[in-house]
């Protein structure tokens, strides 16, 4: 009788317990630039703001996390390629790129591809460490995010951390507080198989 998941093992991430193929990447790279256009749609406008408070960020670092730094950058990519050609699946329903909140799109491929390299080295397996690099990964989108609303916007940087960052603190909290349950929590899981 075979197993569906293969062992964990030193320097594997969730997405390499599924048995190795070309086919399981090209699916899981797919998916999981669905997932973040999915995620994308759950979208809340930000008063005084371009950019809404929105799932994407939450998926962009579930899936770098999960795929790892090669499949989690080319996932990322996918989504970006895709909405720049007009796929609807940026937040709210867009695409292009010349909206304000592209820089964040730009921020969460780097940063998918950070925590990814980070969840290699085991950084997804304990609730602080994972809280660590969650709150890394936030701080690699923003690093991207905020720059560029301000070039896009004319707006100064303090006036782009007031309407870019600040508004979002709490969100993104709580969207760690959720990431450091479930990744160590499926790997626990896992474990027990």
């Amino acid at each position: 009788m075979s197993t569906a998941f293969a062992p964990a093992r030193p320097g594997a991430v969730l997405a390499d317990l599924l048995p190795a193929s070309r086919t399981r990447d090209i699916a899981l790279v797919v998916g999981g630039a669905a997932l973040t256009g999915l995620a994308a749609q759950i979208a809340v406008p930000v008063p005084g703001s371009p950019v809404p408070v929105s799932g994407q960020t939450f998926a962009a670092l579930l899936v770098g996390t999960a795929l790892g730094a090669r499949r989690g950058f080319l996932s990322l990519a996918l989504y970006a390629l895709a909405g720049m050609a007009g796929v609807p699946w940026f937040a709210q329903a867009t695409s292009g790129y010349t909206m304000p909140s592209f820089g964040y799109i730009l921020g969460m491929l780097l940063a998918a591809t950070v925590v990814g390299a980070l969840a290699r080295r085991g950084a997804d397996r304990s609730v602080l460490r994972t809280a660590g690099t969650m709150a890394l990964g936030s701080l690699v989108i923003y690093a991207v995010g905020v720059p560029y609303l301000a070039l896009a916007t004319g707006m100064t940087l303090s006036q782009a951390v007031a309407a870019g960052l600040t508004p979002f603190l709490i969100g993104d909290a709580l969207k760690a507080a959720l990431a450091m349950g479930a990744l160590p929590a499926a790997w626990k899981l896992i474990g027990k198989k």
